[in-house]
C-alpha cells in the first residue's frame, strides 16, 4: 500500500497486484460463459476485475496497480504498469544521469543492469518507480529540493545531450494534447451505461416476443437520449481543447533550436526579444521578463517577472523565496510581452514543469478530470430505478413486466431538459461546461464574492493624498484638483513606484499604478534601452514630464529595478535615479507594513487614527515611503531586505473603490431569499467590512466582531481574541444616531444577529489551532480579508464540511482553485481561466448569480417532476397489466407504444420548456427523491390511479351489455343481446369476429382491456398536469405553450378512441370497443380534480409540512442548522473581549489550505 498525489485532491492510495495465469484463464472462461456479462461487470466494477485476475504484491513486484481516492466517494481504478527501455541511450557506466545529478529521480528510476524503467500514468501524469525510496514519484518537474545556488549552478549552462535524451524518454513530450474523442468511442460508452444496458436486453427479450414496433421504437428513443448526451460531451471537449505550440526556443549548452515538444525539465532556454508563448512552466534565472497571464488568471495586466537570486543557503529555493516563488517562474500558456537583459545580456530561463505537470496542463486536467459531487439526486434516482425493477420482479411473469418497469423516456427527458436549461441560461449569457451542476445551483445557500472586480468596480478613482512632512500629515490633496502636486518626494513615488509598461500604444498594468501615475500627468519612455551611469547596458524604463505636466526640474527618472508587488510582504518597491542625480529607493503597499519599515521618527503619532478614518469609508488606503541610496552600490546587487529598511514615510494615497450599481439589489434580493452572501477578498479588513456595509451583507443594527489569531513567540501555541470593530472611534465622522445604533448593536449580539471579520492569517491559524472553534466562527463569518488563493478554497470547502450548497462568484484573477471546489463557481471573466469554472457570465456583473439560482431550481423541480411523472406512468402501466392478467389478458403492442412514444415521450420532452419562476422565495426546493411530501404525492397518486383502474374494471362488468365473450354486444340492441351473444358463442371460434375481415384475435380485445387501457392513458395526462406545477420555483404551467398544446392534442386523441366507432381502428389498437364513454369522463375529471385539490391542499402546503416538524420535534441533518440550535442556547458565544490560548500541538493544515487551488499557479490578488 502506497499513496501517491493525484491532480485536484490531496492523494490515492495505491496497491500492487500480480496477474496470476490460473485466474485469467477461468475468467476469460467466465466471460464465455456468460456471453460477455463478466466482462460487462469487470467495466464497471474495475476493482473487482483486479481482484479476479490477480493476487496482491508489493509495488515492487506489481504489474498492476488499483487506485482509490482518499474522498468520500472512494473510486477505484486500474492501472497497468509499464517498462520504459533507456538501454538504448546508456551505452557506457558515464552515460548514467546519476553522474551528472546523483539526488535526481531519473537516477533513482532506472534499474540496473536491465536500464529500464517502471512508470504509471495516472489522469495524464507520468510516475516512476524510485528504486530507493521504494515508491511512484511524479515525472515531468524538476525536484523541489534545489537551491537557489544549485539551480544557477546545475542547470544555468544546460543540460548534455545524452542527458536530455534520457530525460525527454522518461518524462515524454512536452504537449498538452486533449484529443477530442471519436463519436463511435464516446457512443460505446455511453451505451455502457447500465441503464443502457439493460435497455438492451430489453429489446432484445422484445423482438423475440415480436414486439417489433415497440423495440424498434424504444431502439430509436435509446439513440435519441444517447446522441443527445454525447453532443452534450462533445461541446465540453471542445471547450477544453487546447492547441500544441510549435515554438522553437534555443535549448542546451550548444544553443542549438529545438521544438517546444522536445523539452525537458532542467533545459536551458535563452529567451528572444518580442513576443513568445511559453511552452513550458520555466524559473527565469537572469534577466527580466514583462508577461501576459490572462490565460491563467483571467485579467490581461502585464506582470512582471524578476530573476531567482542567487541565494548561498540550504533551504529549497521555493521555501527560500516563499509565497514570491512565482514572481520568478514565468508559466506555460502565458505570453512573454517583453525581455529585458541584464549585464550577461541575455534572458535565460531554466525548464521547470513540461506538459500536463505545468500550470496550463494543471487547468486542463482539473477540466478533464474534475471533483465528483455528491448530490443526493444522482443517489436517489438510481435507488428509484432499481425500485422499479424490485417491483417487477413481484409479477410472476417476470422478464416481461421486468422490461416495462424502467420508462424508456426517462433518459432522453432527462438529458433534454438540461439542454433547454442550458440554452435559456446561454440566453442570458451564462454559459456552463458543466451540465451535471446545473440541479445543483437550486440547492445553492451560500455564495463566496470576491471584492475587486466582483462587488466594487474593476478600476480605482484616486481620491486624495495625504502627504507627510516632518513627523506630521498635511492638507488633504483631492483629486481632480484645479492645481496639480507640487514637485517632491511624494510625486516622485507616484511617478516611479510601479510595474507599468508601453504595450500596444497604451500604458498597461494594475489599474491602482494607472490612476496613481496618471494623476502625475508624466509619461512612460520606453522606446529605447537608456545607459544609465554606472549601470552597464542595463535596459531601464525611463519616465518623463508629459505635455501637460507640470514644470520639474528633471529631465526624466530612470527606474533601474523593481521588487514586484508581494501579497505576502504586502509592498512592491523600486530603485530609481533621477538623470544626473542620486538613486533612491521608492516602497508603497499596506500602510500598516510601510509604516513598520519606516524610521520611527518619520510616522506621524495620529497615523492609525488618519488610517482607520479613510479605512472605514470604504477608501483604499496606500502607503508611500523613500530612502536615498549610497553612490557606487550596483543595484542588482541589493537584496530586498536592505533596500525595504530604515525608510523615510511620504504620506498616504487614497483611491476610492465604488460599488458596482447591480451589487445591492442583487445581495438584498439573495439575503430576501434566505441565501447567505459571504465576502472573500485580498483587501485590508476595514475597507473590507466598510464594503460589505455599504453593499448591505452587514445591516447597520449588526455588529461586527473582529477575530485575531497570533502565534505566540517561541512556543508552538497560538491566542485567538473577539474584539467589537468599532468603526466610529474617530469623532471626525460620528453619527448623531449612534448611541441608538450602539444600542441596536447589543440586542442584535443577544438575539445573534452579528457578523465575524478575520484576516487570512487568522483564518490560517485558527485551522490549525482551533479546529474545534471554526465550525462556530463560520457560521457567523461574513468578511474574510487578506485571503490568498490557497486559503480561499480552503474557506469554500469548510463551509461544505458545514453541509452549505457553496457558490463561489469571483472575477478568474486569484479565484481559480475556489471556483473549482465550489458546488457552482461563476466567473466574471471571458478569459481562457474561466474554463476552470463551470460557469462563466458574458457580463462582468452578479447579476448573473440570482439568475443562475432560479434557473438551477426550475431545472431541479422539473428532474423532480420528471422522475414522479416517471415513477406514477410505470405504475400506471404495471397497475393495467396487473388487472388484465387477472383475465389472462394484455396491453397490445400498438397500446403500449400509444403510451410510451405518443404520451409520455412527449410529455417528457415538452414538460421541461417552462421556464424559471422571476422571484427567489426564501426557501428551496427538496433535493431528495425520498422525503415525505414526494412519497406521499407518489403513494397517493399509485393509490387513485389504482382505484381508478379498479373501477373501471369492476363497474365495466356490471353493465347489462357486458359479455365476456363478445366484444361488439355493447353495440346491438338491448333485445337482441343474447340471441347475437348466443349465436356468436356457438360458433367455438372465441376471436373470431363477423364481416370480410374473418381476423384470429390476438386475445387482448375485451370490454376490459379498453376501458383500463383508456383510464390509464387518461391517468397518464392527469398526472402530467397535476405534477406540472409551476409557482414557486417555475412560471405557470399556462405560459408553456407547447406543453399545455401537446396535453389537449393528446386528450383530443383519447377522446377520440373513447367516442369514435371504427372498427379497423380499434383492431389496430388490439383493443375492442369502449364499453361505456360518458363513465370513463366522469371517473377521470373527478380523479383529477381530487388529485389537483390534494396536490394544492397537501403535498404543496408548506405550512402544513412546517406545522407537522414542529410537532413531531423533526430538526434538520445539515451541520450548520444543528450548530445554529446550539449557540442560540449558548449565552456566552461570541466571548467578547475574551483570548483563549491553544494547546502546543498544532493540526497540520498545508495540504488543505490548497488541496483544489492550481498547485502550479497561485496567484495572489495583487491587492497593498
Amino acid at each position: 500500500l502506497g499513496h501517491i498525489k493525484k491532480p485536484n485532491t490531496n492523494s490515492m492510495e495505491i496497491f500492487g497486484y500480480k496477474t496470476q495465469g490460473c485466474r485469467k484463464a477461468l475468467c476469460i472462461a467466465g466471460y464465455i460463459l456468460s456471453c460477455g456479462a463478466l466482462l460487462l461487470l469487470f467495466y464497471w466494477k474495475p476493482e473487482w476485475d483486479v481482484w479476479a485476475n490477480c493476487i496482491r504484491c508489493s509495488l515492487e513486484e506489481a504489474d498492476i496497480v488499483l487506485l482509490r481516492t482518499t474522498d468520500e466517494f472512494r473510486i477505484y481504478s486500474r492501472k497497468t504498469v509499464t517498462w520504459i527501455s533507456v538501454s538504448a541511450l546508456i551505452k557506457s557506466r558515464l552515460d548514467y544521469p546519476a553522474t551528472a545529478e546523483e539526488d535526481s529521480v531519473f537516477s533513482k528510476a532506472i534499474m540496473k543492469p536491465s536500464l529500464q524503467v517502471k512508470s504509471i500514468q495516472v489522469q495524464r501524469i507520468r510516475y516512476v518507480w524510485n528504486i530507493y525510496a521504494k515508491q511512484f514519484q511524479k515525472v515531468g518537474a524538476l525536484e523541489d529540493h534545489h537551491t537557489c545556488s544549485a539551480i544557477h549552478a546545475k542547470f544555468g549552462s544546460g543540460l548534455t545531450c545524452n542527458e536530455r535524451n534520457v530525460r525527454k524518454v522518461i518524462c515524454g513530450p512536452n504537449t498538452i494534447d486533449v484529443p477530442v474523442i471519436p463519436i463511435w468511442k464516446l457512443l460505446i460508452k455511453e451505451v455502457l451505461n447500465p441503464f443502457y444496458v439493460f435497455q438492451l436486453f430489453s429489446v432484445c427479450l422484445w423482438f423475440a416476443e415480436d414486439y417489433m414496433e415497440y423495440a424498434t421504437a424504444i431502439i430509436i428513443m435509446s439513440l435519441l437520449s444517447i446522441f443527445l448526451t454525447v453532443y452534450d460531451l462533445r461541446q465540453v471537449r471542445h471547450l477544453t481543447f487546447f492547441h500544441k505550440e510549435n515554438l522553437f526556443l534555443m535549448s542546451g549548452k550548444g544553443f542549438q533550436e529545438l521544438e517546444s515538444h522536445h523539452l525537458v525539465p532542467g533545459d536551458m532556454l535563452v529567451l528572444k526579444e518580442g513576443k513568445t508563448l511559453l511552452p513550458c512552466d520555466a524559473i527565469l534565472i537572469s534577466g527580466q521578463c514583462i508577461v501576459n497571464e490572462s490565460m491563467l488568471t483571467g485579467e490581461s495586466i502585464p506582470v512582471t517577472k524578476t530573476h531567482l537570486p542567487q541565494a548561498d543557503n540550504f533551504k529549497p529555493w521555493r521555501m527560500h523565496c516563499a509565497e514570491d516563488y512565482k514572481k520568478h517562474v514565468l508559466f506555460c500558456g502565458t505570453e512573454v510581452i517583453q525581455t529585458k537583459a541584464d549585464d550577461t545580456g541575455v534572458v535565460k530561463a531554466v525548464v521547470l514543469r513540461t506538459g500536463f505537470n505545468t500550470a496550463k496542463g494543471d487547468l486542463v486536467r482539473s477540466i478533464l478530470y474534475p471533483k465528483p459531487m455528491n448530490f443526493k439526486l444522482y443517489r436517489d434516482a438510481l435507488r428509484f430505478l432499481m425500485c422499479l425493477i424490485e417491483a417487477g420482479e413481484v409479477v410472476k411473469k417476470s422478464l416481461d413486466v421486468i422490461t416495462i418497469a424502467v420508462p424508456p423516456a426517462l433518459p432522453a427527458a432527462l438529458t433534454t431538459g438540461i439542454i433547454y436549461t442550458q440554452r435559456r441560461l446561454k440566453k442570458k449569457g451564462i454559459f456552463c461546461i458543466s451540465p451535471q451542476r446545473i440541479n445543483m445551483c437550486g440547492q445553492l445557500n451560500l455564495i463566496c464574492f470576491d471584492k475587486t472586480g466582483t462587488l466594487t468596480e474593476d478600476g480605482l478613482d484616486l481620491w486624495g493624498l495625504l502627504p507627510c512632512e516632518r513627523n506630521c500629515f498635511q492638507d488633504i490633496h483631492s483629486f481632480p484638483a484645479d492645481h496639480s502636486l507640487p514637485w517632491g518626494p511624494v510625486f516622485r513615488a507616484m511617478a516611479v513606484c510601479h510595474s507599468l509598461i508601453v504595450w500596444e500604444g497604451k500604458i498597461q498594468g494594475d489599474p491602482l499604478d494607472v490612476k496613481m501615475f496618471e494623476a502625475t500627468n508624466w509619461v512612460i519612455d520606453d522606446s529605447s534601452g537608456h545607459h544609465i551611469e554606472g549601470q552597464g547596458s542595463t535596459r531601464a524604463t525611463v519616465v518623463r514630464p508629459g505635455p501637460k505636466a507640470s514644470s520639474a526640474p528633471v529631465e526624466g527618472v530612470a527606474i533601474l529595478h523593481q521588487f514586484p508587488f508581494s501579497s505576502a510582504l504586502q509592498r512592491m518597491s523600486v530603485i530609481a535615479q533621477e538623470i544626473g542625480g542620486e538613486k533612491q529607493v521608492f516602497t508603497k503597499g499596506a500602510p500598516e507594513m510601510v509604516a513598520m519599515l519606516c524610521r520611527a521618527e518619520t510616522v506621524p503619532l495620529n497615523f492609525e487614527s488618519k488610517l482607520l478614518l479613510y479605512t472605514a469609508q470604504g477608501f483604499r488606503v496606500i502607503g508611500l515611503a523613500c530612502k536615498s541610496l549610497q553612490a557606487g552600490k550596483q543595484s542588482t546587487d541589493l537584496t530586498r531586505e536592505e533596500v525595504e529598511s530604515d525608510l523615510t514615510f511620504l504620506g498616504l494615497l487614497i483611491m476610492e473603490n465604488r460599488l458596482k450599481r447591480e451589487t445591492k439589489p442583487v445581495l438584498e434580493e439573495l439575503s430576501a431569499a434566505r441565501i447567505r452572501s459571504v465576502m472573500v477578498t485580498g483587501d485590508n479588513i476595514q475597507t473590507a467590512v466598510t464594503v460589505a456595509k455599504n453593499a448591505g451583507m452587514i445591516s447597520a443594527t449588526n455588529r461586527v466582531i473582529l477575530v485575531e489569531a497570533n502565534k505566540i513567540p517561541g512556543s508552538f501555541s497560538a491566542s485567538i481574541t473577539w474584539k467589537p470593530l468599532e468603526e466610529n472611534k474617530t469623532e471626525d465622522y460620528r453619527d448623531k444616531n449612534s448611541l441608538i445604533e450602539q444600542k441596536g448593536r447589543k440586542l442584535a449580539l443577544a438575539s445573534g444577529q452579528y457578523h465575524f471579520a478575520m484576516s487570512g492569517k487568522s483564518y490560517q491559524i485558527v485551522a490549525q489551532h482551533f479546529r474545534h472553534l471554526l465550525p462556530k466562527l463560520l457560521l457567523n463569518g461574513t468578511v474574510f480579508a487578506r485571503m490568498s488563493p490557497g486559503q480561499k478554497s480552503s474557506l469554500v470547502e469548510e463551509f461544505q464540511k458545514l453541509d452549505y450548497f457553496v457558490g463561489m462568484c469571483g472575477d478568474g484573477a486569484n479565484d481559480c482553485g475556489a471556483l473549482k471546489v465550489a458546488h457552482a463557481g461563476i466567473s466574471l471573466s471571458e478569459q481562457e481561466a474561466s474554463v476552470a469554472s463551470p460557469f462563466t457570465s458574458r457580463t462582468p456583473s452578479i447579476a448573473c448569480v440570482p439568475e443562475l439560482i432560479r434557473e438551477g431550481r426550475a431545472a431541479l423541480v422539473t428532474s423532480f417532476c420528471m422522475f414522479k411523472y416517471m415513477a406514477l406512468y410505470s405504475t400506471i402501466q404495471y397497475l393495467g397489466v396487473l388487472l388484465l392478467y387477472w383475465q389472462l389478458n394484455a396491453f397490445g403492442n400498438y397500446q403500449f407504444l400509444f403510451q410510451d412514444l405518443a404520451i409520455t415521450t412527449v410529455i417528457g420532452v415538452t414538460m421541461s420548456f417552462t421556464g424559471a419562476y422571476p422571484k427567489l422565495v426564501p426557501y428551496r426546493p427538496p433535493s431528495q427523491l425520498i422525503s415525505p411530501p414526494l412519497l406521499l404525492s407518489v403513494v397517493l397518486n399509485i393509490l387513485f390511479s389504482l382505484s381508478m383502474q379498479v373501477f373501471g374494471f369492476v363497474v365495466v362488468q356490471e353493465q347489462p351489455w357486458y359479455s365476456k365473450t363478445d366484444i361488439y354486444s355493447a353495440c346491438l340492441s338491448v333485445n337482441n343481446q343474447m340471441e347475437n351473444s348466443s349465436s356468436i358463442s356457438s360458433l367455438g371460434l372465441h376471436g373470431m369476429r363477423d364481416g370480410a375481415h374473418g381476423q384470429t384475435d390476438n386475445g387482448y380485445k375485451s370490454y376490459e382491456n379498453t376501458t383500463v387501457w383508456l383510464l390509464s392513458t387518461i391517468n397518464c395526462l392527469i398526472v402530467a398536469l397535476v405534477f406540472s406545477k409551476g409557482r414557486p420555483f417555475r412560471q405557470p404551467i399556462y405560459t408553456n405553450y407547447v406543453f399545455i398544446l401537446v396535453l389537449i392534442g393528446q386528450l383530443g386523441i383519447c377522446l377520440f378512441l373513447v367516442f369514435a366507432d371504427i372498427d379497423d381502428l380499434y383492431s389496430k389498437m388490439d383493443g375492442g370497443r369502449s364499453g361505456s364513454p360518458l363513465l370513463a369522463l366522469c371517473v377521470s375529471s373527478r380523479i383529477f380534480l381530487l388529485l389537483l385539490l390534494l396536490q394544492e391542499a397537501v403535498i404543496e402546503n408548506r405550512p402544513l409540512w412546517l406545522l407537522l416538524k414542529k410537532t413531531f420535534r423533526y430538526h434538520s441533518k445539515s451541520h450548520y442548522k444543528r450548530l445554529q440550535l446550539v449557540l442560540e442556547q449558548d449565552s456566552a458565544w461570541p466571548p467578547l473581549n475574551e483570548t483563549f490560548f491553544s494547546d502546543s500541538v498544532a493540526i497540520s493544515v498545508e495540504g488543505s489550505m490548497g488541496g483544489h487551488s492550481n498547485p502550479t499557479f497561485d496567484s495572489n490578488e495583487d491587492a497593498p
